[in-house]
């Protein structure tokens, strides 16, 4: 009988050792993030985000028309402005020119004879040149910026869809 409970015992133990190991995975995570030296942490959302122009009628765009601007946000948090002299923080956005629409972002896609225009505080931004600095507080903070399709100043308009990429690059003063 004491054989018998043995046995029963190890195929018992033996069945709850392979069954915590049959797990299967059903997904990943996968973690991303970066450490740099600057005064504030962007929030996660901020750093890659899409902003939607919209469906832009064709007609609104002819001859340098301009689409609605859309706001977008780069979010701070986090700031510690004990080492700055200025308490300011400037931002540079970079991508690739139109070839155009003088001072757009270029696009790509099937539409044609745009750019993007970008704006800060009411002024456009120049590619590759530091926004007028922005005071910042300790704490969080928020940059506004806006965002507009152009047309070409002469020249077709052609429908489609677009897209385009900028990268901005903070600087703390």
């Amino acid at each position: 009988m004491k054989s018998k409970v043995k046995t029963t015992l190890l195929t018992l133990g033996l069945l709850a050792g392979s069954i915590s190991v049959a797990h299967a995975a059903d997904g990943t995570v996968t973690f991303l993030g970066s450490v740099h030296s600057g005064a504030c942490s962007i929030k996660p959302d901020s750093v890659d985000q899409t902003v939607r122009l919209g469906a832009i009628a064709k007609h609104q765009l002819e001859s340098g028309g301009k689409s609605t601007a859309r706001s977008f946000f780069i979010e701070l948090e986090g700031c510690d402005l004990s080492s700055l002299t200025d308490k300011t923080v400037t931002t540079a956005f970079t991508g690739a020119q139109s070839t155009i629409v003088p001072g757009a972002i270029g696009t790509v896609g099937d539409a044609g004879g745009i750019g993007i225009m970008m704006t800060h505080g009411g002024r456009p931004i120049v590619l590759g040149t530091p926004t007028t600095p922005q005071i910042i507080s300790d704490g969080n903070n928020t940059l506004e910026f806006g965002a507009h399709v152009q047309g070409q100043a002469t020249g077709p308009i052609v429908p489609g869809e677009f897209s385009a990429v900028t990268n901005f690059t903070l600087a703390y003063q």
